[in-house]
């Protein structure tokens, strides 16, 4: 044993906290939290250990402790630095956003939207639901069976939507604040799943318009109707206390743990969520953390239900949410369900993911190949200009195989440099690592450029400049432009099409870089291309001008519209202006 880990062990003390294990290089590797720090740390080391774990403490030569007050206090830390130092041996839950709530503002005039927070005081939040296509294919129906407002701006003459009733038109009506706020009231009802009313109404125009002999007419309405029994299908299971509820259940299988969650909001079902992870370390410890992680980005409900009695323990003293272990009832037999689903996630992962998913070991692999230590933290550049026009550099980051779409930059490139593909490389790694060196932040352990030797050699030149010496890359491509592997500084080739999942890999990188580089590019390219068409015309601020962006995204659309659709976001006499502006650009 290490003799600088062997005193520290003798000196841990038997209290609640976090401790971080570090490598040769001083990095820490993984973050993990203990109710007893000397229990749980002594055991890596005193205990035989086996798999991920075993390689796990071969690479540990120190490790640093922080005491907290309470196991909630150790959980919130670890939590932390985990998403603060993306420490390889940790599991993480793929970075997502906030749970999107279908909102209603508000007043006289109010409209629907999709919102990712709940705050906003002017509107009504109904959710959160989630995944945005459930909350988008609610909205579209809701915006279908109640007559409210669609336009972004209202226009001065009633538009399509009040000719099919769909819309009240405030625009050339004023509408009572009273006939709003019983909209508000239907909707509310209707997305509680109280949809007898409408399913009602729409049975009831579908046959007055087949009496009429309007089958065009009818067959909307029974599209209505289906529409209706699809959104609120996933609603069947309704709880009668209306509680906000969080319903988790675990499965095992081979080394990998399922996760699957049925999230209840006011009692009813909006959808169903499931991740798989590799086992790594203590399984319970696990799952409380990717609860936790889990909770990062998503509200928590009143109640959350497990099918584990030892981890709703733990959770009871690191989680502020009325915790349930159901032994009887309708809770016990949706907890059942749900481990259903994990089970089957977990199934389906074997039959379909598992080569995709020990990213480590493919990066050891990857590693060994070119001849550097193992490149957990890999940024990736590339260049962008469609014939020389805004040039623009991108780098997205990768971290333990994974994407890190927080630590992607993008660069204006100078327009002398808008030619030069060698030269745009060193100016865009140099500003990128000269940053790093003046906030002392940690560096990559591979660079690699989407370019020849030329590019590698120009970046190669910036690096020494800065006296850095971090492993650097390209893409080798062959004579039909396609990529076959890496190009090393000293010119060796390395052709990985025979290493399918090596080569997959860079490919990955690849499409991801050229991804971000291209949007980068095209977004000032249209804010360029329509800069000049707003300018020096009088009622166009930037709000006008965002809403025409938004709608009409680029010069091609814009020409296209008519007058009448440019009222809906104009003034008329605005929309006339433009379009006459418009008109001179084409003649």
């Amino acid at each position: 044993m290490n003799p600088i880990i062997e005193v520290k062990i003798k000196n841990l003390p038997e209290k609640p906290g976090i401790y971080l294990m570090k490598n040769a290089e001083g990095q820490i590797i993984y973050v993990g939290k203990a109710k007893d720090l000397s229990k749980r740390v002594s055991q890596y080391f005193l205990r035989p250990q086996s798999g991920k774990v075993q390689a796990m403490v071969m690479h540990i030569t120190d490790f640093e402790t922080i005491i907290t007050q309470t196991e909630k206090e150790a959980l919130i830390l670890e939590m932390n630095l985990i998403h603060e130092h993306y420490p390889r041996y940790n599991i993480m839950l793929k970075e997502g956003s906030h749970y999107p709530y279908i909102s209603l503002r508000k007043g006289s005039d109010p409209y629907l939207k999709i919102t990712r927070q709940n705050t906003d005081k002017h509107y009504w939040h109904f959710g959160p639901y989630p995944n945005a296509r459930s909350a988008y294919r609610m909205i579209n129906l809701l915006n279908k069976i109640f007559p409210l407002r669609k336009c972004n701006v209202l226009p001065k003459v009633a538009c399509l939507y009040h000719h099919i009733g769909q819309c009240l038109a405030p625009c050339i009506h004023d509408i009572p604040e009273e006939t709003y706020n019983a909209l508000a009231d239907e909707i509310n009802e209707f997305l509680k799943g109280n949809v007898k009313k409408q399913v009602s109404q729409y049975q009831q125009k579908m046959m007055d318009a087949s009496e009429a002999l309007n089958f065009e007419l009818a067959q909307e309405y029974k599209v209505i109707l289906e529409d209706i029994q699809h959104v609120t299908s996933q609603q069947l299971v309704e709880m009668d206390d209306k509680l906000d509820r969080d319903i988790f259940a675990f499965a095992e299988r081979e080394g990998y743990l399922s996760l699957a969650v049925f999230v209840f909001r006011q009692g009813i079902l909006l959808g169903k969520g499931s991740y798989v992870v590799e086992a790594f370390d203590d399984r319970d410890e696990q799952l409380l953390n990717l609860i936790a992680q889990y909770y990062l980005k998503k509200p928590k409900p009143q109640e959350l239900v497990l099918n584990h009695r030892a981890l709703l323990e733990k959770l009871d003293v690191t989680m502020d949410i009325r915790l349930v272990f159901a032994e009887k009832g309708k809770l016990f037999e949706l907890m059942k369900s749900v481990q259903e689903n994990a089970i089957q996630t977990l199934d389906d992962h074997f039959l379909t993911a598992r080569l995709d998913d020990d990213k480590l070991t493919l990066l050891e692999t990857l590693g060994k190949t070119i001849g550097v230590p193992t490149p957990y933290h890999i940024e990736m550049f590339d260049n962008s200009h469609l014939q020389g026009s805004e040039p623009v550099g991108a780098m997205v980051t990768f971290i333990n195989g994974e994407p890190v779409k927080k630590m992607y930059r993008q660069f204006h490139l100078p327009e002398n440099l808008k030619q030069d593909d060698p030269g745009a490389m060193a100016y865009i790694i140099k500003r990128r690592y000269q940053r790093l060196l003046e906030e002392k932040a940690p560096l990559p352990q591979l660079i690699v450029v989407d370019g020849g030797q030329t590019q590698l050699n120009a970046g190669l030149a910036s690096l020494q400049d800065l006296g850095l010496k971090i492993p650097i890359v390209g893409l080798f491509k062959n004579e039909r432009h396609q990529t076959k592997g890496l190009l090393t500084a000293e010119g060796e080739v390395m052709d990985f099409t025979k290493q399918p999942n090596l080569f997959f890999f860079l490919i990955r990188l690849q499409d991801e870089v050229h991804r971000f580089a291209l949007q980068f590019h095209q977004r000032l390219r249209k804010i360029k291309s329509t800069k000049s068409i707003f300018d020096d015309i009088s009622g166009l601020g930037p709000t006008r001008v965002a809403l025409l962006q938004k709608r009409y995204p680029n010069l091609d659309l814009l020409k296209q519209a008519s007058l009448e659709e440019l009222c809906q976001f104009l003034p008329k006499a605005v929309a006339i202006i433009l379009l006459e502006k418009l008109k001179k650009m084409t003649t």
